[in-house]
């Protein structure tokens, strides 16, 4: 499961500096992919390709300093991963603007045969993955930066507190105001398990 590290990584940060290199390497190879990916979603693949990378490069010498439990060991890369991202935070926001007048996050047709048939539903979806990327780029850094740990991360509101690092209050009330704020763009309507939340 990519959300969990090994017991050797658990410990990394307690280790001389040659142990924890090869104990930082299964910290590395557990939690990459999320990393990357997180990165991607907000950047470009390109740019995910080197923050990710720079990501471990600055949680290894960064080591020493970290002294939050073991279970966020994970909030803790994704924090840094999101520091990395407010570098390029202009990158970002002419990224989901570009997209939102081009059209989406991503192509429609996955080539997938099955979808081809699907014309009514892939220009439904083409619309709103233009509106959500207009919307994601229409936010206040901040509560995009929860949004997307929460949606595209999968943390936990104590998770991207830890990443972040502001309370779990806070971390609710910026994905409060980001989801309506997200829902007015969209016109939707909250589910049930959202109204739950607001």
């Amino acid at each position: 499961m990519p959300h969990e590290t090994t017991g050797a990584a658990v410990v990394l940060m307690d280790r001389p500096t040659g142990e924890a290199a090869a104990l930082f390497e299964a910290l590395f190879e557990a939690h990459h992919d999320e990393i990357h990916r997180y990165v991607a979603s907000r950047l470009s693949r390109t740019l995910a390709d080197d923050l990710a990378a720079e990501t471990f490069l600055v949680a290894f010498r960064t080591r020493g300093r970290y002294s939050g439990p073991d279970e966020h060991r994970r909030a803790w890369l994704f924090g840094i991963a999101t520091n990395l991202i407010r570098r390029h935070r202009r990158d970002e926001i002419r990224r989901y603007r570009a997209l939102g007048r081009a059209g989406g996050l991503a192509a429609v047709d996955d080539g997938d045969p099955a979808a081809t048939d699907g014309v009514v539903d892939r220009v439904v979806a083409h619309g709103v993955q233009r509106a959500l990327a207009e919307a994601l780029g229409a936010l206040k850094p901040a509560d995009r930066d929860v949004l997307l740990l929460v949606a595209v991360a999968d943390l936990s509101y104590a998770e991207v507190g830890a990443a972040l690092g502001v309370p779990p209050g806070t971390v609710g009330s910026r994905l409060t105001r980001a989801r309506k704020s997200v829902r007015s763009a969209l016109g939707a309507e909250p589910s049930i398990h959202q109204r739950g939340e607001d």
